[in-house]
């Protein structure tokens, strides 16, 4: 009796941020989130890509004093 050729699929791992991002929720103003989706028509780039560009910006750009 032959075996029938079976296909291999590889379980999905559950862990979340495997692409190197993490996902968060934050509230923001009205203003800031047109302001945002003003830069983001202008730059022709998604909010999400720009809010990452500028929280990069602003983490690399900090200094904490006392």
């Amino acid at each position: 009796m032959l075996k029938e050729a079976t296909i291999k699929i590889p379980k999905k791992s559950n862990l979340k941020g495997e692409d190197g991002y993490k996902i968060f929720s934050v509230r923001i103003r009205n203003e800031t989130a047109n302001a945002l989706e003003e830069l983001s028509v202008r730059s022709n780039r998604s909010r999400n890509e720009l809010i990452g560009m500028i929280l990069e910006y602003a983490v690399n750009h900090t200094d904490i004093t006392e």
